[in-house]
């Protein structure tokens, strides 16, 4: 979710943040993401899995998702300046719904919600690295 997010409710919606540097560090930390996630799954469709490709699976994201993370945070940082300007997609009382929206207080609460989430995922991540490569280190010494 969080990548439609920022790309529809943030860039596309934003023009004035598609030039900044942080779009481009998380793209870049995706696409490389999703290029080692879907070689692997291939290669294991396949059933011949290189070790370089499971190995780049569970360790590139220790610089991957912070860098991700990092340009992500940026860029809804620096759309904050320029949503309240615009009005986007907040809804103001009084309206016959009898509800209000603040974009930009919900971009705030979005770069918050970072703090337990990030640690979470990433540390998912690590117990999954330490599970699967050690498997596979341990596989190894019995061949």
């Amino acid at each position: 979710m969080s990548r439609v997010f920022l790309i529809w409710a943030v860039a596309h919606s934003v023009k004035e943040v598609q030039s900044e540097d942080s779009v481009l560090l998380f793209v870049i930390a995706w696409t490389i993401t999703e290029i080692i996630r879907y070689s692997l799954y291939t290669f294991s469709l396949l059933n011949h899995l290189p070790y370089i490709i499971k190995g780049a699976r569970y360790t590139l994201f220790i610089v991957l998702y912070p860098m991700g993370v990092t340009g992500e945070l940026l860029t809804i940082y620096a759309a904050l300046t320029f949503v309240p300007q615009a009005g986007l997609y907040s809804i103001s009382l009084p309206n016959k719904y009898n509800f209000s929206f603040d974009c930009h207080a919900f971009l705030i609460l979005i770069m918050i919600s970072y703090i337990p989430l990030f640690p979470q995922l990433h540390f998912h991540m690590i117990h999954q690295r330490r599970k699967v490569l050690s498997h596979t280190e341990e596989h190894k010494k019995f061949e």
